[in-house]
């Protein structure tokens, strides 16, 4: 029986699965049915727009050619019609001339036709008839400026759709997550020498696999990228993973995406509780300020409604996770007296982790590190046998040291902007940043038998909080290479039970 329910619950967990898939793709259908729909509609309004502006652009091409035919037609009438009016000219002259002539022929007086001869001879030398070209300066020919469009016609008769870039492919080996940066690597599978430029799509999800379209954020476009590598650098890593997807683009036209990869992009994302946190913190999520006035008038409040609490049913313990989730100390006293404390709202169980605080410039006294939850209301960072810190004091003057389990290392370095804070907790290393340059500052080495919770102490001033940040590749580095300062951890370290 219990062996067929198994078997039963399987073949359900299976069906679900599969219904689940089949659900996504249908939707994957629709939004696709609904894109061919809409980009048939925009592709015709762009054909249209080239078409009229190809007709645009005949109808001024006509237009500057007539003007040019009519402009050699005037030209020419102009020239045949000033050698016209000379012609008529010097005709007029020349029939006045022969007219003369002939009379003259009648004279019978000697010495009146030999003046009347001389005359007609010089006429005949100076007469405009006998200097005329009789050659038209311009010819009736016009077919200079003929256009022969067979070319043109070929052109437009071959004219077809542009043909549309091939989907790239994303080479996973070449792709690289590191240092809160993604590097994303293509390739064409066929040459293509019209592509002017790639464009990358991206967007994070908390889902591994193929793309959903439900309930997903909206894909970040990045356009004009004339290589096939692109680097997304200065992430937040607050989801587990992210989608990418490349498409190559000619001058007129964008090819298919390639097929959607998914990278792992997890890393630690943690607030802090500010429910638990002592009364003089205020807490904004990743942000927390020392505020004096934050006791007054409210103490007695929140005791009765402790007392209140104790007296009724106690509130159920939340389960310590390692992966975002509201945690730990709902059902527990604030921090109070002189234990400015406030923790993180997930623990650590497992893995390699990486965080980073920077303290406000005035900040007169802080702390940096982890505890293990049952930090008591009344204990300060590195004062227990259950927490880790270094103490930054710029109370008269600076001091700088590493604490644990009440005892304290003097730090001969100095203080950086941001601190980065690197917990293993397989290998049982805290170890401590200049986040900026990447020095190592200080190395505790223990055995950790519990969750860890990151934990801060801040004493007028404030600190702000940097997560979802991988181990960067720097600190990595310096693990393999060392396990810490020379003599930095030989007095703090222990195994805390």
């Amino acid at each position: 029986m219990e062996a067929q329910k198994e078997a039963l619950q399987r073949i359900i967990s299976t069906l679900a699965h599969k219904n689940d898939e089949i659900q996504n793709f249908i939707e994957t259908l629709n939004h696709t049915l609904k894109g061919v729909q809409a980009n048939a509609s925009s592709v015709i309004c762009e054909l249209d727009e080239e078409f009229d502006g190809l007709y645009s652009i005949l109808d001024e091409m006509k237009e500057s050619m007539t003007t040019s035919i009519k402009q050699a037609e005037a030209h020419k009438t102009q020239e045949l019609q000033n050698q016209l009016s000379q012609c008529s000219k010097a005709l007029e002259n020349s029939e006045e001339l022969l007219e003369f002539a002939t009379r003259s022929l009648d004279i019978k007086e000697t010495e009146d036709f030999s003046k009347a001869a001389r005359q007609i001879k010089d006429r005949v030398t100076m007469a405009p008839a006998f200097r005329l070209s009789l050659k038209p300066k311009v010819s009736d020919n016009m077919t200079h400026l003929m256009v022969d469009f067979s070319q043109e016609r070929q052109m437009l008769q071959a004219l077809k759709f542009l043909p549309v870039p091939r989907a790239p492919e994303i080479v996973l080996a070449d792709c690289l997550v590191a240092d809160n940066s993604v590097t994303i690597s293509w390739q064409m599978l066929e040459e293509d020498n019209k592509i002017d430029h790639y464009v990358l799509e991206y967007r994070k999800t908390n889902f591994d696999g193929l793309p959903r379209v439900k309930d997903e954020r909206c894909w970040e476009s990045i356009d004009y990228i004339k290589g096939t590598e692109y680097t997304l650098s200065g992430l937040r890593f607050d989801s587990k993973y992210m989608n990418f997807r490349v498409r190559a683009c000619n001058k007129a036209v964008a090819g298919d995406y390639s097929d959607p990869v998914t990278l792992e992009t997890k890393a630690l994302v943690f607030n802090l509780d500010g429910s638990s946190s002592h009364i003089n913190l205020k807490v904004e999520d990743s942000y927390v300020e020392w505020d004096s006035t934050g006791g007054k008038g409210q103490e007695n409040k929140i005791k009765g409604k402790e007392n209140k609490g104790r007296s009724g049913t106690p509130s159920p313990k939340r389960s310590s996770v390692s992966s975002r989730s509201p945690l730990i100390r709902g059902s527990r006293d604030r921090f109070t007296g002189e234990s400015y404390t406030v923790l993180g709202d997930t623990a650590i169980e497992s893995g390699q982790h990486y965080w980073e605080v920077k303290a406000q410039k005035d900040c007169k006294s802080y702390s940096v590190g982890v505890s293990y939850k049952n930090l008591g209301k009344f204990d300060q960072l590195g004062k227990t046998n259950t927490s880790w810190c270094v103490h930054i004091n710029n109370w008269l003057q600076t001091t700088f040291a590493a604490k644990h389990n009440n005892k304290a290392k003097v730090l001969d370095v100095v203080v950086p902007d941001r601190i980065g804070v690197y917990c293993d907790f397989d290998g049982g290393q805290l170890s401590f940043y200049n986040a900026s340059s990447k020095q190592l500052l200080y190395t505790f080495k223990t055995k950790f038998t519990q969750p860890l919770l990151p934990g801060f102490m801040v004493w007028c001033g404030g600190l702000t909080v940097t997560t979802g940040q991988q181990v960067p590749t720097a600190v990595k580095t310096l693990q393999k290479s060392e396990n810490g300062l020379s003599g930095s951890s030989s007095s703090l370290t222990n195994v805390a039970q």
